[in-house]
């Protein structure tokens, strides 16, 4: 029965550690009685620093948020300002590097497709990523439409493809929503909500007499599972 289990607990790092010979250094540690979680997670460690490094494409650069010298504003602010709407989109991208799913969707218009979804269907939409990430870039203004107000918060999104462990980087665009501070309307209807997350549009660029400086917009990534 021993035997049995030690060789349970060797599976996982075999398949982690046996492209380096690395196995034969786990085996030893637990034939000497290390504990085996650690040494599981020692392995892993060793494997994560071969890993192709994350490095997102910076503001500015193809890829990379747009440079802005007034980025999402830290500490107190007005919840119902478009800052506001930046810090929801901070957190929704918090709790999916948490994989707090449940949590992150709460954040959505529950009204809406998305919002409204059962849970494991939201769940699996990020099923192919082992690690999701986000910074966060500056909002819009608030604009008006239908007793609502809308802002717009640029995203650069990036992690690991769960089935490679290869990077991946793209910019999203997320819209939320709130409703206009109206008599009848209630407090949850007026916290910004998202409504949806697409590709990211670069904002149109003025005409210029200096033509290099309209050739610098960030070109559209859009790498994210699309949502139906």
């Amino acid at each position: 029965m021993r035997g049995a289990i030690r060789a349970t607990l060797l599976l996982p790092l075999l398949l982690v550690a046996a492209c380096d010979g690395r196995e034969e250094s786990a085996i030893d540690n637990l034939a000497n009685g290390a504990n085996a979680a650690q040494v599981e997670n020692n392995v892993r460690a060793e494997a994560m620093a071969l890993m192709e490094p994350l490095d997102p494409p910076k503001p500015g650069t193809p890829g990379g948020l747009p440079a802005d010298p007034a980025p999402i504003a830290e500490g107190a602010i007005d919840p119902d300002s478009g800052q506001g709407a930046a810090q929801v989109v901070q957190g929704y991208y918090g709790l999916l590097e948490e994989k707090r799913f449940e949590d992150a969707q709460d954040l959505w218009d529950q009204q809406g497709a998305i919002g409204a979804q059962d849970d494991a269907h939201f769940e699996a939409r990020f099923r192919g990523f082992g690690e999701i990430h986000a910074h966060v870039g500056a909002p819009s203004e608030p604009e008006g439409a239908a007793g609502s107000l809308y802002v717009t918060v640029p995203v650069q999104v990036y992690g690991r493809i769960a089935a490679t462990s290869k990077p991946f980087y793209t910019l999203r665009q997320v819209t939320l929503r709130r409703v206009n501070d109206v008599p009848g309307s209630t407090g949850e209807q007026r916290r910004w909500h998202i409504v949806s997350i697409a590709a990211y549009v670069p904002p149109a660029v003025p005409a210029a007499d200096d033509a290099t400086e309209a050739g610098n917009a960030i070109s559209m990534t859009d790498g994210m599972v699309r949502k139906p």
